[in-house]
């Protein structure tokens, strides 16, 4: 029998003959459910059939370092539409061999060595026992809903009948990832060992003891933990789950719904019909766009970044001890704190010393709530804050591997405390910037090291905000910027790189959106028209709201700087439709924002805020016609040219760093896979037509030229 993807044995043990299948798929890093492994599986699987009545047992092990890592992703990316029949009869077929193992009437032992998530998972449930090291780091559970998928490989249906309906609904629809001993309380996983050696030592004492085993579904005595939907209890839960569902994702991703429906349905029918009905939603599912833009970005894109893609190679690794941070408002006191949380000594200074100690309370402000909840204890506390020493002295500064500039947004502040503090940073030290907005390379002319200065823009709330956008002057050496991306790495955060460029990529793209909802509010659409269209489509917040958090008054002082420096150029910039709108709320309307006491939006004290009803008055016109689906294609479509723009500008360098930066940074649906993915889910072909279509009707905004077509279809991925 030649197998390419998992080695089966038969040893004598003190309890008889004992089989083994170790997953082994060669030349890969890790197992999965490659096409390969279903032949072996089922191969396999006939083999043990004919020599069960001499096994006294089986164990399932892995020769690599994770126990089995899940479906073969790559394979899912290749699947089109009309591929759900054949998707499903390959997912009953493993669940065959599944089902035939458990049911032998032999112990069945799950050895897991390693992590084993979603697939992984789902294997590791085939054994009546499963054990696992004792490690830390090991992860289990089920993860598919990230990817757009369900556990669908009978995960779905063994977790609701080991845990319940509603026991099983934070590892189902909330992809919640546990490790051993938290396995071990919920009843997933069975014993603990410290080391991988102890595993098959352990596995061969259990099968000794219970000669005969089966799952506790298959007992005729079996009772659902917590009751099936027929419990009054259980039933009143279930009446408003789907509409809560349907409130959260807005019908726009399908692997909730099914996976509820999966749970719900099966918990009503014996288990072999539950897997059948999991296998049904899993099919459509894997078959479906949503999926594959899931997979594309939230695993592909994802482990590029982790893996350091875009990082300059052949530098040696950079963890910093020291960092300063110039600046302790609330972008500078978040950054602050993300350091110390992850055990990095920090400066804050700002102007004063007073100053400077309100930024540092905002780390004892945002952990106190986790004191009081037990989720931190008060030493842990104590020494975070002891991580961030608050000055008004910029000598205190000097050794900081890094200092992080976080001032307003006017060149000639950020060019003084640059010089200041620049001569502090110890020997081989960087300096970066945290500007939005303001082009790297100007702002290097500062330094006196301008190939040591890069910029490192954050996002607010900066301990929420995972991505970070690493911005490459002209002068930025490599060393430079692979240091920022081990240091952005060392905060748990994602790390984008970007090349110089008015608004680099986030804040540019950003920008395209929030105009062109003003544009449209200027062309007559009503404003809750613009907003709920918005958020229908998945963007977390309408564009005008977005607009007022951020402050008008922002845009419009971003707006007079960009015209100044077109005019240092002798230039003349000509300010878009969107922009000249949000210039008269402020200059005309006095209208600066939510801080400024209102903007697009009402700020009702205890009351939720509401539109400014002025705006139905100023701006909205009876007759103007409109559609939502078209304001919905001008908002997202606006954004992925844009980011195609930048990719054909060389502003962004990969499909990865759009994708990534796009849904982390501005907020782009992550059902799409993010703008890029957005495009190529569309189909190039489809893209540039609907693209040529809104142009012909909104503007230039939407308008591809040669370049930006070329780059779209030169980066365009294949799997």
């Amino acid at each position: 029998m030649e197998l390419k993807t998992l080695r089966y044995a038969i040893e004598d043990a003190p309890a008889g003959l004992v089989a083994t299948i170790t997953f082994d798929e060669q030349g890969a890093p890790v197992n999965t459910m490659c096409l390969p492994w279903q032949d072996d599986l089922a191969a396999v699987t006939e083999q043990v059939v004919k020599d069960k009545d001499r096994l006294r047992g089986l164990i399932l092990a892995s020769a690599k370092s994770t126990f089995f890592a899940g479906a073969d992703l790559k394979g899912v990316m290749r699947l089109k539409a009309d591929d759900a029949p054949k998707v499903y009869a390959e997912i009953e077929r493993v669940k065959r061999c599944f089902r035939t193992l458990e049911t032998l009437g032999i112990p069945v032992v799950s050895c897991i060595n390693g992590s084993a998530l979603g697939g992984g998972m789902e294997v590791a449930l085939v054994g009546h026992h499963r054990i696992a090291v004792h490690d830390p780091k090991l992860q289990m559970g089920l993860p598919e809903l990230t990817l757009g998928l369900i556990p669908g490989a009978t995960g779905i249906t063994k977790f609701t009948r080991l845990l319940g309906l509603m026991g099983a609904q934070p590892y189902i629809m909330e992809s919640k990832l546990f490790g051993p001993r938290e396995g071990l309380d919920i009843g997933v996983v069975h014993a603990l060992v410290a080391t991988a050696d102890e595993l098959r030592p352990s596995a061969l004492a259990w099968i000794a003891e219970h000669p005969q085993a089966a799952h506790p579904w298959d007992a005729k005595d079996y009772k659902m933990p917590g009751g099936t939907p027929a419990n009054p209890k259980v039933a009143g839960a279930l009446t408003v789950a789907p509409a809560l569902l349907k409130q959260k994702t807005r019908g726009r991703y399908p692997a909730p719904e099914a996976a509820l429906a999966a749970m719900v349905e099966g918990a009503q029918v014996d288990y072999d019909t539950a897997t059948r009905i999991e296998s049904r939603y899993l099919a459509s599912l894997m078959a479906s766009p949503v999926a594959k833009n899931m997979i594309n970005t939230f695993f592909f894109n994802l482990n590029a970044i982790k893996s350091g893609q875009s990082r300059p190679k052949d530098v040696p690794r950079f963890k910093p001890q020291m960092v300063g941070v110039l600046g302790a408002g609330m972008m500078g006191a978040g950054i602050a704190y993300a350091q110390a949380s992850r055990g990095i000594a920090t400066m804050l200074k700002d102007v004063t010393l007073d100053k400077a100690e309100q930024g540092k309370a905002y780390s004892a402000q945002i952990t106190q709530p986790r004191v009081d909840k037990g989720l931190m204890s008060a030493h842990d506390q104590q020494a975070l804050l002891a991580r961030i020493t608050a000055t008004g002295s910029a000598g205190d500064l000097k050794g900081c591997d890094l200092i992080i500039e976080e001032v307003f947004e006017q060149r000639a502040l950020k060019a003084q405390v640059t010089q200041e503090a620049e001569p502090m940073l110890a020997e081989g030290g960087f300096f970066a910037s945290n500007t939005s907005t303001l082009p790297i390379g100007g702002l290097a002319q500062a330094s006196q090291r301008p190939e040591k200065f890069v910029g490192i823009h954050f996002f607010s709330p900066v301990d929420k905000m995972k991505l970070v956008e690493i911005i490459r002057g002209k002068l930025t050496d490599d060393e430079t910027v692979a240091r920022a991306y081990d240091y952005v790495l060392a905060l748990g955060k994602l790390p984008i790189v970007v090349n110089d460029a008015r608004g680099f990529y986030t804040s540019r793209t950003f920008g395209t959106y929030v105009m062109e909802g003003a544009a449209m509010l200027g062309e007559g659409i009503p404003a809750p028209v613009i907003e709920n269209a918005a958020v229908q489509a998945g963007m977390p917040v309408g564009p005008l709201a977005v607009l007022d958090e951020t402050a008008l008054s922002l845009s419009v002082h971003v707006l007079d700087q960009t015209r100044a420096d077109f005019a240092a150029e002798g230039k003349t910039y000509a300010a878009t439709p969107g922009e000249r709108l949000v210039e008269r709320m402020v200059k005309e309307l006095k209208r600066p924002g939510r801080a400024g006491g209102g903007g697009f939006y009402d700020y009702p004290p205890g009351q939720k805020k509401q539109l400014w009803p002025e705006l139905k008055t100023l701006f909205e016109k009876p007759g103007a016609a409109w559609d939502v689906q078209e304001v919905q294609d001008r908002l997202l479509y606006r954004q992925a040219v844009e980011t195609a723009r930048c990719l054909a500008e060389g502003v962004l360098t990969s499909v990865h760093d759009a994708n990534i930066g796009s849904i982390f940074g501005i907020g782009f649906p992550a059902w799409t896979g993010g703008a890029m993915q957005f495009i190529y889910a569309q189909g190039v072909d489809a893209f540039e037509k609907r693209c040529a279509e809104l142009a012909a009707k909104h503007g230039a905004g939407f308008a591809l030229d040669g370049a930006t077509q070329a780059a779209i279809r030169r980066f365009q991925p294949t799997y």
